[in-house]
């Protein structure tokens, strides 16, 4: 494989990563497994919900009609009708039917008059209504969350709370959407260690746990290959072992160090690279490739890193592989606390804190902005865009901020 004559912008890698992506093969999921995928297919209504006119109020559904006279009104009441009941006696001119929320409108009525706007006499017998409605008042009509034989959900639908709950008023207990992208995650290093077997001279290995709850996190099944050694068989056997996976997550080995294998160990493995290096800080080094059907990110070893070519590219891969249309990182305006400088060349990705103070979202970065530690992504919120050609960003600047999926 030659190497890249320059580094890529970063939008032009993402959309160079996208186009490796498709979405994965459906599977018929229980609803509370489909949280986060998007619909493989359309759905349409089974249900008209609600299945009949309904009081959207505790009062009195009465004809719209009465209202021709001055109020107040009176009206005789002929029975009372909550949610659960149907209702017996039909709405004739000059009575009405007294309700609560999500019982079944009467024959007869096309309107609710609420509680608080009527005076009912002691016996319960007859009321007067101290304001007018028209047709539809406080009426919730029929079919107005859905319709039998209507589109309900299109397919690539993101499936959230609300869709679900959407979903299960149909009746429905399975639903069709892309099955979950199955990750291995390698970790290369002499230096590392696993948190369980600590070794004198070597440093325990976040960047495996850390990108497998981030995969989770995201919606894929993360497995951890555990740690390859620096030599190029070592690193070759863990990498074989990762076959048959959707998407190959390393850690390292990318640069052009004597220690570094994983560019050589992908290349004998038959893995087609399509880019290399990045114009991005921190994460330049990153590497995308394919094999097959099997997606393959090379990520830098720094822990920070890492997390930020994770949120920026093999997020966003995933979400397309969950069946979503919308994969990019969302964006939102906002102002930098603080004053930040750079040389112009490389897009600079700053963690900051955002918070609120006077209807505007203000950005002060962190301290530290180091990529070796996990304290410098601790306490972020977002990503501050320092965009390529910038040099300098000043106090109160107007600023992109790209809220991060890591926090709590």
């Amino acid at each position: 494989m030659k190497e890249d004559a320059a580094l890529l912008p970063v939008e032009d890698a993402r959309a160079r990563t996208l186009a490796l992506v498709s979405p994965l093969p459906a599977e018929w999921t229980r609803l509370e497994e489909a949280l986060g995928r998007a619909l493989a297919e359309d759905v349409l209504a089974q249900r008209t919900l609600p299945p009949w006119d309904n009081s959207a109020m505790d009062g009195f559904a009465v004809r719209s009609t009465e209202f021709s006279a001055p109020l107040p009104v009176r009206l005789q009441v002929k029975e009372t009708i909550y949610a659960g009941q149907t209702p017996r006696e039909e709405v004739h001119p000059g009575t009405c039917a007294r309700i609560m929320t999500g019982a079944p409108l009467p024959t007869g009525a096309d309107a609710v008059v609420m509680r608080e706007r009527t005076r009912l006499a002691p016996d319960g017998g007859t009321v007067e209504l101290l304001e007018a409605v028209g047709p539809g008042h406080f009426v919730r009509p029929r079919g107005e969350d859905a319709r039998a034989g209507e589109m309900l959900l299109p397919r690539g639908t993101p499936l959230g709370i609300p869709e679900l709950g959407l979903l299960v008023s149909q009746g429905m207990q399975t639903v069709p959407v892309p099955r979950r992208p199955r990750v291995a995650i390698l970790s290369t290093g002499d230096e590392l260690c696993r948190a369980d077997a600590p070794a004198e001279g070597r440093i325990v290995d976040a960047n495996g746990p850390v990108l497998a709850l981030a995969v989770r996190r995201a919606g894929g099944e993360p497995s951890l290959l555990g740690i390859a050694r620096d030599t190029l068989e070592d690193v070759f056997a863990h990498l074989s072992a990762a076959e048959g996976y959707d998407l190959v997550l390393t850690s390292a080995g990318m640069s052009v160090g004597e220690h570094d294998f994983v560019r050589e160990a992908l290349e004998k493995l038959g893995v087609e690279r399509d880019f290399w290096r990045v114009a991005i800080k921190p994460g330049k080094p990153l590497a995308v490739g394919r094999k097959g059907r099997t997606l393959y990110f090379g990520l830098p070893g720094n822990p920070t890193s890492s997390l930020v070519t994770f949120e920026l590219f093999v997020r966003p891969a995933l979400r397309r592989m969950l069946g979503h249309s919308e994969v990019e990182p969302p964006r939102v305006g906002g102002r930098l606390a603080g004053e930040l400088k750079k040389a112009p060349g490389l897009a600079h990705y700053v963690r900051v804190t955002a918070t609120w103070q006077d209807g505007e979202l203000w950005a002060r970065p962190l301290s530290t902005q180091t990529s070796g530690v996990l304290r410098s992504a601790a306490s972020a919120t977002h990503l501050l865009h320092f965009p390529l050609q910038s040099s300098r960003l000043a106090n109160g600047d107007n600023v992109e901020l790209l809220p991060l999926s890591w926090g709590a």
